[in-house]
């Protein structure tokens, strides 16, 4: 029988390698849900595409566009918040969560409470309320399949190892962009360098954080919550030919390690086909070309994301949501040239530092405290802009 997969997010960069290679392997794979935030002309593309069932836009204000453009597919067009749970916990085996942000968090919820196996591309899931999904994928029996190329490769490393006999994981960095500039040149960064990754094709918030290091700080969070290992067990090193994604070191002193192209239909795939493999089109490695595999150590002067994402994970509670709420707004200011590169690190540090939430016992607990900490960095920016 063909594995039945919803994707949530399916017109962004994840869902569009999940389509390719799906549709690479049609006898394996049925899709029967997908969603948009509000594109409903390449939902609609993707649905009569690929036959699903249910076809889901966020926004509520296009789901008569999406209507017109389904007729005559079979397809069932809906839209909405509880449309977007619906489609995660409806007849799909296997949830792809590619929806950026905080807006996929109820639709990951639904899914992990239905006790799907969810492959989860969304950091924020995780960062943000891990306490959370975790305790509810215990008592409904879901699976939590990492898709981000590290923890991707943590989960592969581990594959019949026991918790025990692990000593600390560690997640590797390409260093992004900036890696060898000067503290002086990073600090006269501009949008357009810091979204020039030197290996990764990546939206540009997601690049920005690549370029700050924040990512391997919120990778940081995701790790804790999905291996179960202490904070001083998760290391970061920054490897510049992004060719080994994450490594496992164990008791005994072996580290495994795991290697492919930077190509996150590698990830997708291992997700897609768990506990199989399937081939896919990713370039393979040619050792004799890379040569070299080079590793040093983050600089925390030049880098200090990465130290307020340890110093958010440790105090716990609320802390992870500030952290990855303020980064949001402070990355977008950045990127429509409002601040500084180094103001971003700033402003999240500023934020941490008027923390005053109680930790969240709900996913409305979770959102409440985004978004009042996104209008307190509003706040802020414009004091300081004034």
């Amino acid at each position: 029988m063909r594995r039945k997969i919803a994707i949530l997010g399916a017109t962004g960069s994840i869902g569009k390698s999940t389509l390719d290679l799906i549709e690479r392997s049609p006898e394996r794979f049925e899709i029967v849900a997908v969603t948009a935030a509000t594109n409903v002309e390449a939902l609609a593309q993707i649905a009569r595409r690929t036959n699903a069932k249910v076809a889901v836009v966020a926004d509520d204000s296009r789901l008569r566009d999406l209507q017109e453009l389904l007729v005559g597919t079979g397809c069932r067009a809906a839209a909405g918040e509880e449309a977007l749970i619906e489609a995660g916990c409806g007849e799909a085996e296997l949830v792809i969560a590619a929806i950026v942000g905080c807006a996929g968090l109820r639709s990951v919820m639904g899914a992990v409470e239905a006790g799907r196996i969810v492959a989860l591309a969304n950091k924020e899931a995780l960062v943000t309320a891990g306490a959370l999904m975790i305790d509810a994928a215990a008592r409904s029996g879901a699976t939590l399949l990492p898709v981000d190329s590290e923890h991707n490769a943590i989960f592969q490393c581990l594959a019949g190892s026991r918790r025990e006999d692990v000593a600390k994981i560690i997640l590797t960095a390409s260093g992004g962009p900036f890696r060898t500039a000067s503290a002086e040149a990073i600090g006269a960064a501009t949008p357009a360098q810091a979204v020039a990754h030197p290996n990764w094709s990546m939206g540009a918030k997601i690049s920005v954080d690549s370029a700050t290091l924040m990512n391997k700080g919120l990778e940081l969070i995701e790790a804790y919550y999905l291996f179960g290992l202490p904070s001083d067990c998760i290391d970061i090193v920054i490897h510049p030919q992004s060719v080994i994604h994450s490594m496992v070191e164990f008791v005994d002193g072996s580290v495994l390690a795991q290697l492919g192209s930077p190509d996150m239909r590698i990830p997708i795939a291992y997700a897609l086909a768990w506990p199989e493999r399937i081939e896919t089109p990713a370039p393979r490695l040619d050792f004799a070309a890379i040569a070299r595999l080079d590793f040093e150590p983050p600089d925390p002067e030049r880098f200090p994301a990465l130290r307020l994402a340890r110093e958010a994970l440790q105090a716990g509670g609320s802390a992870p949501i500030v952290l990855n709420a303020a980064n949001e707004i402070a990355v977008a200011s950045f990127l429509a040239g409002q601040i500084r590169f180094t103001d971003i690190v700033r402003v999240v540090e500023e934020m941490l530092h008027q923390n005053d939430f109680d930790a969240p016992r709900s996913i409305d607990d979770v959102l409440g405290i985004d978004l009042t900490t996104r209008g307190r960095v509003e706040v802020l920016m414009k004091a300081n802009c004034s």
